[in-house]
């Protein structure tokens, strides 16, 4: 007698991981999706916050080209990002690799280092004020006593957006260096004993062992700070409030300045999409190609 396949009972569906799941993507929703899809409909209106809001098109992104300050804004930003991804993590590799190991004086660098990451950065940004203070700051106490002349160091535009990149990379350099001594720890000691044995010297060694099983690290940190560079906001308020003649000024600072203080949100939308579709962009790329770079390792 011929018997019929059974057909496959249907899945059965998990509605309590789904309710636990439920409370993480409705706060993504609310703050995250939800604003986001209203800033792309402000971006195409006048909307000032008040009146009601007349459909404009593309007049605020057109606008944005011809806005010298804006463009002003964007080149800081691309300034203050070059010089806050890569020195950043360089320092933070070299950093990395000179306190690893198990030694008190060791510990109490880590902890040194990593100290002013945990501090917030208003309060930083403000210490960082004080400290280029043109008349008892500690930098023109310092120049004073070797005989020099005072600097106005955040009032010059020459100096001011060197200064604040200067206070971010002090920033975050501990941040950097705790991620990469987490790597070096998962890093064999086998593969350094083999190569010293085979006459590699410490330079060697670094660049050939180290460096290379550090990729994805690497990598990580060179997305985060990616994002991170884009967004800059609080020091610039703090210490020069965009200034001086817009010399430190950067995209977000001058999202803020139009919603919030000349009450332009449909412009400011335009600002902040465009940004997010920038930061998106260089994520994305970095994704591809730093994915491409492990697999052709491998």
């Amino acid at each position: 007698m011929r018997h019929e396949p059974k057909r496959p009972r249907g899945r059965r569906i998990d509605w309590a991981g789904y309710a636990m799941l439920l409370p993480s993507y409705t706060i993504y929703f609310v703050f995250t999706l939800l604003p986001l899809c209203c800033t792309i409909v402000y971006s195409l209106t006048d909307f000032d916050g008040f009146s009601a809001m007349n459909f404009v098109g593309g007049a605020n992104f057109s606008r944005l080209l011809r806005d010298g300050i804006f463009l002003r804004a964007a080149q800081n930003t691309l300034v203050y990002a070059l010089f806050t991804i890569l020195p950043p993590i360089a320092i933070g590799l070299l950093l990395a690799v000179t306190v690893n190991g198990r030694l008190l004086f060791n510990r109490f660098c880590r902890a040194a280092f990593y100290l002013p990451y945990v501090v917030s950065m208003v309060a930083a940004a403000t210490v960082w004020y004080w400290m280029y203070d043109p008349s008892s700051g500690l930098f023109n106490m310092i120049l004073s006593a070797l005989g020099l002349e005072p600097r106005n160091w955040l009032f010059e535009p020459g100096t001011a957006l060197a200064c604040v990149i200067v206070m971010s990379i002090w920033k975050i350099v501990g941040y950097n260096m705790i991620i990469y001594l987490a790597g070096l720890q998962s890093i064999p000691g086998e593969l350094y004993e083999a190569a010293k044995i085979d006459g590699a010297g410490g330079v060697q060694r670094f660049l050939k062992i180290t460096v290379p099983l550090l990729r994805s690290t690497t990598f990580f940190l060179f997305v985060m700070a990616c994002i991170s560079s884009l967004n800059v906001f609080e020091q610039v308020s703090v210490m020069t409030g965009g200034g001086p003649a817009n010399a430190t000024t950067t995209i977000v600072h001058q999202i803020y300045q139009a919603a919030f203080q000349q009450y332009e949100m449909g412009y400011a939308s335009a600002m902040a999409v465009l940004l997010v579709a920038v930061t998106m962009l260089i994520t994305l790329l970095n994704f591809r190609y730093g994915n491409a770079a492990d697999a052709a390792d491998m």
